[in-house]
């Protein structure tokens, strides 16, 4: 039916004859000639009916905004001093013949190009009028783009595109499951996947060697920006890979998406270990385009009469940090206080702070409340070790270890994006050398990534001290963003035993549990590992949005809830007693 999508249309189309069909973008009335703007989800073309053509003048009169129409008509140049840069079709219009309106649409619930001031409730409940916007178009198209550069590379690196169950059972990895009830088994449940973990491990074994799926996956956990209840990944697994080989493989396959879709060399991935992430910057996931980085001072602190910064800094369990703002000091009092509220919300109970304003002039140079409390040479020795210049702001955080490289890593990435501190475009790198467990604060541990993770040592290593232990996993990480995280995966049954002991999983519960996942290993299960990348989260980077959700054709609410089809509902009586189940109303 259409021969041109309105997009599409340029200076080499000059004289043909079009037919476009689309939606009334704009209708505009100049001195008795009808400009429609008609969009499709290639872009706009312009539109002129002169009223020499007496009906299909008068049917461009009678059309409003997302009319539905199909029009016939010639391709022109624009005259001159009416071109448009910003549009790709700017240089041409089309001379309208004949327009048929394939559908009348009642006034939208807002104007597409002013959903700035619209929130995002009634967008997201008007969802299918929030997707005709062109710039969520051009991202869902750009997504699509992504998909295949990703299906490309992996289809021709010997990879093979498998599906995996979605009806499983639950498997611990961190996050509560989505349930869903069998009427067929009483009392029983599947579980919605987390992720193909094992199921891809089980292929291992079967002797596909390589395998990758674009997977859907669900987590019922708390939301953030980045995370959905539901989100999608690019699963990957390999037969006789070692972690060098499966990340070199998964570095040149992004850095040859971002090369193609946007011409972006991300140069380099520099390896970080966990410890040292933590350390210097506070998170796991380091944002390297700043170069702003944590100092312990702990070993200065710990002889001063402060008992906020002492206590810490004695305690084999905390830490005595300090980041350096440079030209920090033109802070206001109200945005420092902004910046404690800030960090409240990882626990910390406070921030300490030191402006440095003549230094020249030793302690007196320095302004803070707390100066007086650390003593001029503890002061000035803080300073040196941070190498402070006039005009920088020294913040602290003293504290639990945890609570402090989580509170000021997040202060250092709000004061860079606050003060203009970042420095480049783009950053990745790897984090390797994660520890195998972490403390769960009931004196046991629990898997820092999943159960099914290698450790980088013995068996009898393992048992004698695990809370040392390194684990064979590894996470990309881009501008502070987790793009990507995975590991070689325990591939003997011995080993896999001890680390569910480790994590207080017995004999018989591993085998009520991972029965399945045992039993594979005893028969050849070849040395294998993978990762997966997050696959919304990296066309949201790639694409600038501040939210998975603007990549995400219909995505939930941060209540985990859908605003377009009103989803979580309730049932009825009888599907509920079909299912076996009584609700139990909270009082």
């Amino acid at each position: 039916m259409r021969s041109h999508y309105c997009g599409e249309l340029r200076e080499e189309h000059i004289g043909e004859d079009v037919t476009l069909m689309g939606w009334v973008h704009r209708r505009r009335d100049h001195g008795g000639v009808i400009f429609l703007d008609v969009r499709d989800r290639e872009g706009i073309s312009q539109v002129v009916f002169d009223p020499d053509r007496e009906e299909s003048f008068k049917l461009a009169d009678s059309v409003r905004s997302e009319f539905v129409i199909e029009l016939r008509g010639t391709v022109r140049a624009r005259p001159d001093g009416t071109l448009n840069k910003d549009m790709s079709t700017g240089g041409i219009e089309v001379l309208g013949k004949e327009l048929i309106i394939l559908n009348k649409a009642e006034t939208p619930p807002f104007q597409l190009d002013d959903h700035q001031q619209v929130g995002e409730d009634v967008r997201l409940r008007h969802r299918y009028i929030d997707l005709r916007r062109p710039e969520i178009q051009n991202k869902l198209r750009f997504r699509s783009k992504v998909t295949s550069a990703l299906r490309t590379y992996l289809d021709g690196h010997g990879f093979l595109d498998i599906e995996t169950p979605i009806l499983t059972r639950a498997t611990p990895e961190g996050a509560r499951d989505y349930l869903v009830p069998s009427r067929t088994h009483e009392g029983s449940f599947f579980a919605l996947p987390q992720s193909p973990q094992l199921f891809k491990q089980l292929l291992m074994v079967s002797g596909f060697d390589r395998y990758y799926q674009i997977a859907k996956c669900f987590r019922d956990e708390d939301l953030r920006a980045d995370r959905q209840p539901e989100f999608t990944q690019v699963d990957i697994e390999a037969s006789f890979m070692n972690e060098e080989e499966i990340m070199g493989m998964a570095e040149e396959m992004i850095r040859g998406v971002f090369q193609n879709l946007m011409n972006v060399d991300l140069g380099e991935f520099p390896r970080m270990p966990y410890a040292e992430a933590m350390r210097r910057f506070g998170s796991d996931k380091p944002d390297l385009r700043i170069s702003m980085e944590l100092v312990d001072v702990a070993d200065l602190m710990a002889t001063v009469d402060f008992k906020v910064f002492a206590g810490p800094a004695k305690d084999p369990k905390g830490r005595v940090a300090a980041l350096k703002v440079p030209g920090g000091a033109v802070l206001t009092r109200k945005q420092i206080d902004d910046y404690t509220k800030f960090v409240s919300i990882y626990g910390a109970r406070g921030l300490a702070w030191i402006k440095v304003n003549a230094l020249e002039d030793g302690v007196e140079g320095l302004q803070s409340p707390i100066v007086k409390f650390l003593g001029e040479d503890v002061s000035l020795q803080i300073m040196q070790r941070l190498g402070a210049k006039n005009g920088d702001i020294v913040f602290f955080g003293a504290d639990s270890a945890k609570i402090v490289s989580e509170a000021i890593g997040a202060l250092r990435i709000k004061v860079a994006e606050d003060l203009g501190l970042i420095e480049r475009e783009w950053a990745p790198l790897w984090v390797v050398d994660f520890p195998m467990f972490e403390e769960t604060g009931k004196g046991g541990l629990t898997a820092l990534h999943h159960p099914f993770t290698a450790p980088s040592c013995s068996v009898d290593e393992l048992k004698s001290s695990p809370e040392t232990a390194l684990s064979r996993a590894y996470d990309m990480v881009l501008n502070g963003t987790e793009l990507g995280g995975g590991s070689i995966r325990i591939h003997d049954q011995a080993m896999q035993k001890v680390v569910f002991k480790i994590l207080g999983i017995e004999d018989e519960e591993a085998q009520e549990k991972f029965g399945f996942l045992l039993n594979a290993l005893k028969y050849g299960a070849p040395p294998h590992g993978g990762l997966a990348f997050g696959l919304d989260r990296l066309v949201m980077l790639m694409t600038g949005s501040d939210s998975i959700r603007e990549v995400i054709a219909f995505p939930k609410t941060q209540s985990a809830s859908c605003m377009l089809t009103d989803a979580p509902g309730e049932v009825s009586a009888a599907q509920l007693h079909e299912l076996n189940i009584r609700l139990r109303k909270t009082p």
